[in-house]
């Protein structure tokens, strides 16, 4: 496939890596030179200096063949433009990436996509929502409700009280367990591992465990998770993904922002929520902390732009008592070091954006596709088309490649676990959990 990237920033410069890696035909623009240096260090990308709202550049990266043209620009107005003029310019998809909540509502749909806007992405949007997922159920480390909600996808962090602890999974197998929940990864170390039968669970192993609503509460009692209710939030840093979360939080919730910034300190005062305080002030002040409630506050969430300043802000809460911390962690490469020093959850934009840019780029029916923060992992939700190689025999014989496992599936609007003995049907909505390397076989195998 084609793609043609406008914009080299964080979010631009992961997806091109990624896609490159499968061997996409990947082409990435960016008006400032020294942004696209690190197409040059071994990577199968084309760099090119150009104006994604430029005819002359866009055709210069012959838009016309592109199969996807994705414009993740800092602007949320140039990246409209680009895609408008790449589809007129013959681009057969567009996604752009954008700030404004408003454009992504069913009425703009058809607006947009009639000027060439096939697709929109608000990265911070869905960063709060699932920030909001995280508080909501404080004793995860991760929390997504997959196939409308009917299937669940959790990751835990188990300690030595776990009643699964030490044990096999056929040991919780023979104990019909599997039928409740099913662990579908283990993220031990720095190794994220598919388990099987003979596989066990070991103390401070990230388990990501898939379930059912009826049987959360089975899951946290296994995992030996308390599940304390969250009456007062402090989140450090007043931009984007602060406003959309402190907005979806339920309103019985007490927050205070922490903004540096006077200016921006009056503006949010003047246009959140009533259950909203603004501080003007640093988070990392630890007497400011003191005074203004740390000690009662049970979820701190740091998302200032400056990765390390939230982990360390993240382990200072905790050492006041918080129970649940959320760090914001663009740099990918700290994302295993805020793991092992026991941040709650962690938030990544550039994982999101990628994880609904992957959606387009299966040749399946992939409703949706998230990536593991902390795994180099991904789960997607797939629909088993008749006569797909997934329906031709039970689990256990098809023979799965080791690197992808199926988590769970709805029948006829019914959610059940998958076990060897499962046949999947055609139409069967399937969740699989699959590492970086398996996503391409899903397009066989489905």
């Amino acid at each position: 496939m084609k793609i043609v990237i406008a914009g080299a920033g964080e979010v631009g410069t992961h997806l091109a890596k990624m896609l490159s890696r499968e061997q996409h035909d990947i082409i990435i623009m960016d008006e400032n030179e020294a942004h696209l240096s690190f197409a040059r260090s071994g990577l199968e990308i084309l760099p090119l200096v150009g104006n994604p709202t430029s005819l002359k550049d866009l055709q210069n990266a012959n838009i016309k063949q592109a199969d996807l043209f994705i414009s993740v620009t800092p602007e949320e107005s140039k990246n409209i433009t680009a895609c408008m003029l790449a589809s007129n310019l013959g681009a057969h998809k567009t996604f752009a990436r954008i700030n404004n909540y408003e454009y992504l509502l069913p009425k703009s749909k058809e607006l947009f996509e009639s000027i060439g806007v096939d697709s929109m992405i608000y990265p911070e949007m869905l960063a709060a929502k699932e920030i909001v997922a995280a508080i909501k159920r404080p004793w995860t480390r991760q929390y997504w409700e997959l196939l409308g909600g009917e299937l669940l996808l959790i990751g835990v962090k188990v300690r030595e009280n776990a009643s699964i602890v030490n044990k096999k999974l056929s040991e919780l197998q023979d104990a019909g367990l599997q039928k409740l929940y099913h662990i579908v990864a283990i993220k031990r170390d720095n190794e994220i591992i598919i388990p099987g039968g003979t596989d066990s669970i070991l103390p401070d192993d990230l388990v990501f465990i898939s379930t059912t609503r009826e049987f959360l509460n089975e899951v946290r009692l296994i995992t030996g998770k308390e599940d304390p209710e969250i009456k007062n939030v402090i989140i450090m840093g007043g931009g984007r993904i602060a406003v959309r979360t402190s907005q979806y939080l339920p309103d019985n919730i007490q927050i205070k922002i922490f903004e540096t910034d006077r200016a921006k300190s009056v503006y949010l005062s003047e246009t959140l929520p009533k259950n909203v305080m603004i501080i003007n002030g640093d988070a990392r002040d630890t007497d400011l902390l003191i005074q203004e409630g740390i000690r009662y506050t049970q979820a701190f969430i740091a998302l200032t732009e400056n990765a390390s300043t939230n982990i360390l802000a993240c382990l200072s809460a905790k050492r006041f008592g918080v129970y649940k911390t959320v760090a914001q962690v663009e740099n990918i490469d700290y994302i295993t070091m805020a793991a092992n020093l026991d941040i709650g959850s962690v938030i990544n934009k550039k994982l999101i954006a990628a994880s609904h840019i992957y959606q387009f780029l299966l040749e399946a029916d992939v409703s949706n596709v998230k990536c593991l923060a902390f795994a180099n992992a991904n789960v997607a939700e797939l629909t088993a088309r008749p006569k797909s190689l997934i329906t031709k025999k039970k689990v256990k014989d098809l023979h799965l490649p080791k690197d992808m496992t199926l988590g769970g599936l709805i029948r006829d609007g019914v959610p059940m676990m998958v076990e060897g003995e499962t046949q999947i049907q055609a139409n069967d909505h399937v969740m699989v959990l699959c590492l970086d390397s398996a996503m391409q076989k899903l397009k066989k195998i489905f």
